[in-house]
């Protein structure tokens, strides 16, 4: 796959080669200084395409740094730009069928039951709203010629992008750029050697960026190679969109106004701001409708943006006031105590954790150098920089108050994203939070908490109106506005697990914090999913247990033409787990034991997991899997018990084991890049190390991660990141079934190694070294008293933490 070009024009390009054309050989710029945990991106270029730009964010606010020499690009997000606004697209005519599709799904008429279920039974409109850009931030460079120097870099340690050079009269210049989250602002800095910096402030506004559509495996998805004169520079200028106002906003300032895009039939209801400031010892002005800096030795600029969302039913928000607000008080504030501030609230959440694999030459090569080799070369060094990569995206996307990670996390170009860059339900939003509380990152859930919250509130209506049921629920996609109706036609979107699925990964994390609070915030949603069940399971008519019907696999179809089905593996597994852990949690709460026992009782009656002819675990009712159309789907649905739960597993059920490893052997290892983290999961969750490791080297590969180490569906999906990361701690850390697995599926290709700071299930910290495959320290931090079970090997012991709250493994 190649990504799109630039846009330039051709007398744009032409200009910009005769002016700066470089060689590739510009490679005078030293690598970043070698440190012990490999936490730095670097680049001897800046970047062509968004897949090479640097990401930066707080959470709320994203951008993206190109790193450019004659013109910077800042491309710009918020977390709550979307389009359209408060909606709901139940259908009203849904309940009316959906006992007769029920009944054609019973009789294997699949393609009438899904005609029927098209017609009657989704949402209006049939799509749901799309996250969106607020377009780039464009400093153009007077003078500016080949640089003698140049690197650019991103420090995972401190979250700030540096771009250095030598420019025209042989002077260093220093790019510094980060976002703030206590000052909620875009922080650049330039400094020069002299007074020689001067640029122009434009803005470009969003647009609809034409995103080549999914490459699945087998597919050359690696990015244009290098050229001679791979410096890009001037982009041409574009007219303001319609309803925008651009204007100088005062001591050195200007102030974008707009109103963001409709979304198919639901009106634009938000508007949005943007503010940049800048502070400098040189000139500045406006002029001509844009900033100007002129003979600066040092300039800060400040960026802030908002939208009037206050939540999914109210847009009545001050953004002009906010931006202000924010920029004014950023300015009162040096650059060097902006900078403090940011280090002392970002650095405490990123080194919890830290992770040595090994080390070798390619530590000191560029970052896009070491992602080209990875799929063929051992490059433990990379592991460890992506794991600790995906924290800090993690960190950088979904920080308390703000929006969770959708699929992009919050770095979007276009308002016509892929997939609309939505939360799609049915694995990816679940995936996204895979590693948060093992990667010592549990504060980052409390946007999901908050999304599956204002969900449960338009799931209940939706329940009410498409099933006439209790409790609430979801289908496979939700946006900013909680849509729940199913959406994208009935052989995607006609699957209600998505909410389920959603309260699972809550329960998962309180079972990692162990946080005392959070049972009494839980339980009303893990009761109202589990009540929309008590009332939509129906008994299978060949009396295998309850099931559901309408519902799919995600995404897969079966033999006949459909995806619709009743009953599916995945849908039986979800319920099972939602019934158990409602069960937990009512008892944590003190729930009336009436309603616990009848879930208990309605739970055991579940349809079980099923081993087809072929040994392989059935990923529907019946044993169709052989006649699937698709043999090697990206998704593996099916195999959600084994993980991320934990009802399949290699201690008690050794046959569903057996039969999961025939499932995956046939679906291959290579699927889109989620798809390939999931099946990384998964080998590591059963004990196949090397197995999984391999699947890492191509995760991590030219197919799989961009030059920025994004990962490539293709196109981006932040999900394959996060992915990943859980895949990489699975192999050296596991907690389930009330066992801590310590190095269960250590790959012989990481000998030697050292992580301290994981989190195991029961509020455990667990730290661990290994030499030549063998473990040499395990330490387990939590409260004084607290028993664990550890399992090493063959070696199974129950460990008490002492008076300090630790306690050491011996082997």
């Amino acid at each position: 796959m190649k990504p799109r070009s630039e846009h330039l024009s051709r007398r744009d390009v032409l200009s910009a080669t005769a002016a700066l054309a470089m060689a590739s050989s510009v490679a005078t710029a030293k690598p970043p200084v070698k440190n012990s945990y490999n936490n730095a991106l670097w680049y001897k270029q800046p970047a062509r395409f968004w897949e090479e730009a640097l990401p930066l964010g707080n959470g709320r606010l994203g951008a993206m740094i190109f790193g450019r020499v004659a013109q910077e690009r800042i491309q710009l997000n918020e977390d709550t730009l979307w389009s359209g606004g408060p909606y709901s697209a139940d259908n009203p005519e849904a309940y009316a069928a959906l006992p007769e599709v029920r009944r054609l799904i019973a009789e294997g008429e699949y393609k009438a039951a899904t005609d029927l279920a098209s017609q009657k039974m989704m949402g209006r409109p049939l799509s749901q709203m799309a996250y969106g850009t607020l377009g780039d931030v464009l400093l153009t460079f007077e003078g500016a010629v080949k640089p003698a120097q140049y690197e650019r870099r991103l420090d995972l340690a401190t979250a700030i992008t540096t771009t250095t050079y030598s420019n025209g009269k042989g002077h260093k210049v220093r790019r510094e750029a980060f976002v703030s989250s206590p000052d909620q602002v875009v922080v650049m800095r330039m400094e020069g050697k002299s007074p020689d910096i001067g640029f122009d402030v434009t803005w470009r506004g969003p647009r609809s960026v034409q995103i080549p559509g999914p490459v699945y495996a087998g597919h050359d998805a690696k990015l244009t190679p290098p050229v001679t004169t791979d410096w890009i520079m001037t982009e041409p200028a574009e007219p303001l969109p319609e309803g925008v106002a651009l204007a100088s906003d005062g001591a050195g300032a200007i102030l974008c106004t707009g109103r963001n895009e409709k979304g198919d039939t639901i009106p634009a209801a938000l508007t949005y701001a943007f503010r940049v400031k800048i502070l400098s010892d040189g000139q500045v002005t406006f002029q001509d409708g844009r900033l100007q800096v002129r003979g600066a030795k040092t300039v800060t600029l400040l960026i802030a943006a908002a939208t009037s969302f206050v939540n999914d039913h109210d847009v009545t928000g001050d953004p002009v006031a906010r931006v202000r607000q924010q920029t004014a008080a950023a300015a009162l504030k040096s650059y060097e105590a902006l900078k403090r501030t940011h280090l002392a609230d970002y650095q405490p959440l990123f080194q919890t954790v830290t992770l040595d694999l090994g080390h070798g030459a390619a530590d000191l090569e560029p970052t896009d150098q070491r992602v080209q080799k990875a799929a063929t070369t051992d490059d433990p060094g990379l592991h460890a920089l992506y794991f600790q990569y995906a924290r800090y995206l993690m960190i950088s996307s979904s920080r308390p108050g703000t929006q969770a990670a959708n699929l992009q996390g919050i770095w979007n170009e276009s308002t016509t994203p892929p997939w609309g860059s939505k939360y799609t339900i049915n694995i990816n939003t679940e995936m996204n939070y895979w590693p948060a509380d093992p990667a010592g990152l549990g504060v980052c859930v409390e946007p999901l908490i908050r999304l599956v919250e204002e969900l449960a509130v338009t799931g209940a209506k939706t329940a009410r109106a498409m099933y006439n049921a209790r409790g609430w629920m979801a289908h496979h996609n939700t946006d900013i506005w909680r849509a729940s109706a199913p959406i994208d036609g009935p052989m995607w979107g006609l699957w209600p697990c998505g909410g389920a699925w959603l309260c699972n990964s809550l329960w998962d994390h309180y079972d990692y914090s162990r946080e005392s609070a959070l049972p009494a915030r839980l339980y009303p949603l893990m009761k109202g999913a589990s009540l929309f069940f008590l009332d939509t399971l129906i008994e299978d008519p060949k009396g295998r247990g309850l099931i559901t019907s309408p519902s799919l696999s995600p995404e897969n179809q079966h033999p006949f033409g459909s995806s619709l089905c009743a009953g599916p593996a995945m849908d039986r597994q979800i319920i099972r787990d939602l019934f158990a852990h409602t069960i937990v949690c009512g008892q944590l709460t003190g729930e009336d034991g009436g309603f616990l026992a009848q879930l208990k009782q309605t739970h055991d009656r579940l349809a079980p997991d099923r081993i087809g002819q072929a040994g392989q675990l059935q990923e529907w009712l019946e044993d169709w899997d052989a006649g699937a159309p698709e043999q090697q789907h990206r998704h593996v649905s099916h195999l959600y018990a084994v993980y991320p739960s934990d009802q399949i597993n290699v201690r008690d059920t050794p046959d569903l084991i057996r039969a999961a490893e025939k499932t995956l052997a046939v679906r291959g290892d290579m699927a889109t890049g989620w798809g390939t983290a999931w099946r990384l999961c998964l080998w590591a969750r059963m004990g196949e190390g090397d197995h999984a490791y391999r699947i890492l080297k191509d995760l991590v590969g030219p197919q799989r991660t961009y030059p920025n180490l994004f990962d490539a569906h293709p196109p981006f999906q932040i999900d394959g990141n996060f992915g990943g990361a859980a895949g990489i701690m699975e192999m050296l850390l596991q907690s389930w079934g009330g066992d801590i697995r310590v190095l269960p599926a250590l790959p012989s290709a990481w000998p030697t190694g050292e992580v301290r700071g994981l989190k195991a299930r029961g509020a455990f910290t667990v730290d661990l070294a290994w030499r030549d495959g063998a473990l040499t320290t395990c330490m387990l931090k939590g409260t004084p008293g607290q028993t664990a079970r550890l399992i090493y090997r063959d070696q199974k012991k129950t460990l008490t933490l002492g008076p300090d709250g630790t306690a050491r493994l011996t082997v």
